[in-house]
């Protein structure tokens, strides 16, 4: 008898042994899930990518309406300094060239009507010390054509700075323009990296924008 009460109580302790450990195991498996579905709130971004100023639309608008102003002030208002001094020069050139033309032209004219008018006096009639000729030195067809070459000169340096003028213009708007496009190498083709929050598993890729 005692020898059956002792298997009977090592049975029973071993009994409860086996189903305390199961119990355990079985609450361990439970839990497995929660803690894997678990996903931080907060990711950290990369620091590399560069935060861009927001776009004003009424830049390339205001740029062109200062360089009509005033050339060059376009070019200072989009921070390209180093266009105003062409600017100023390439205007300032035909301005120059249009102004001498013009002189010349005058002198011709001046001349020519001169002498319809039966005048002997014009400036063509005296040399460089100031002494008068008995014949001209440019006569009434040299300054007829003189006259033609001078006007047509003229024209095409009027042409030629209204049209650096408009130049200056369009570069301003078109500068602000191209300044606020972002031409980001990240922005065209950029891994991304996401996390399902459902079974907390990761995934890995690439992103290709479109801009139109």
């Amino acid at each position: 008898m005692p020898n059956k009460s002792l298997l009977v109580c090592a049975f029973f302790f071993l009994c409860c042994f086996a189903i305390l450990q199961a119990q355990e195991e079985k609450n361990t498996a439970i839990k497995e899930p929660t803690i894997k579905s678990e996903v931080p709130k907060i990711i950290e971004t990369d620091s590399i990518v560069e935060i861009r100023d927001p776009i004003n639309p009424l830049a390339p608008a205001k740029a062109a309406f200062y360089s009509a102003i005033l050339p060059g002030l376009g070019q200072a208002y989009n921070k390209k300094y180093w266009k105003i001094p062409i600017v100023w020069g390439a205007i300032g050139t035909g301005i120059y060239f249009y102004t001498s033309n013009n002189k010349e032209y005058h002198r011709y004219r001046d001349a020519y009507k001169s002498r319809l008018a039966g005048f002997t006096n014009d400036e063509f009639y005296y040399d460089g010390n100031g002494n008068k000729l008995t014949t001209p030195t440019v006569t009434d067809e040299g300054l007829e054509r003189g006259q033609k070459f001078y006007r047509r000169n003229k024209e095409i340096s009027l042409l030629v700075t209204l049209g650096l003028y408009a130049l200056n213009i369009i570069d301003a708007n078109v500068d602000a323009h191209l300044m606020q496009y972002n031409i980001d190498e990240n922005l065209s083709l950029a891994p991304h990296y996401k996390i399902n929050e459902f079974d907390a598993s990761s995934s890995l890729g690439l992103t290709l924008n479109f801009n139109f």
